[in-house]
């Protein structure tokens, strides 16, 4: 059986960790789906959706087991109809796996077959966060060594 992995976040934006992790789960997966999904908590994207879809598809364009799509249901349910048996997901630290713990707890709970695989993130990425990226863009801040693509 495949085996196919989703990679839920908002992306928002897309960053080089997020990029490893997703590199290095092709070590561990057939297939992985970087899911963008809309945050119910979060009012408006800093960067617009479509924006992101391109820009992630140009990152992994050699990849063509890696794909990108946008969701708007629960993850469980998302990773269901896409026959996705894996979360992916990166851990920076310990509030990341408090955080995580939770939600995979919760998508086991609605979805039996679905099993949560947490990288820890590579050390030179560890610091970076969308939101950071945001906030040092947002006030003209080079953010070019932080992301796998050029704005």
């Amino acid at each position: 059986m495949k085996r196919i992995a989703l990679f839920p976040g908002s992306f928002d934006p897309f960053t080089k960790g997020h990029e490893d992790i997703v590199l290095r789960g092709l070590n561990l997966f057939d297939e992985i789906i970087i899911a963008i999904g809309y945050n119910s908590g979060k009012t408006h994207r800093y960067f617009p959706i479509d924006f992101m879809i391109e820009k992630i598809k140009h990152t992994f364009v050699n990849h063509p087991n890696i794909s990108v799509q946008v969701y708007s249901e629960l993850t469980a349910e998302f990773a269901k109809r896409n026959k996705a048996r894996f979360l992916l997901r990166g851990l920076r630290n310990t509030t990341d796996f408090e955080y995580e713990n939770s939600i995979a707890q919760v998508n086991k709970q609605l979805n039996g077959e679905l099993e949560s695989v947490f990288l820890i993130t590579s050390p030179p990425f560890a610091y970076i966060s969308s939101s950071i990226i945001r906030e040092v863009h947002k006030y003209n801040g080079d953010i070019s060594h932080l992301i796998p693509y050029t704005l």
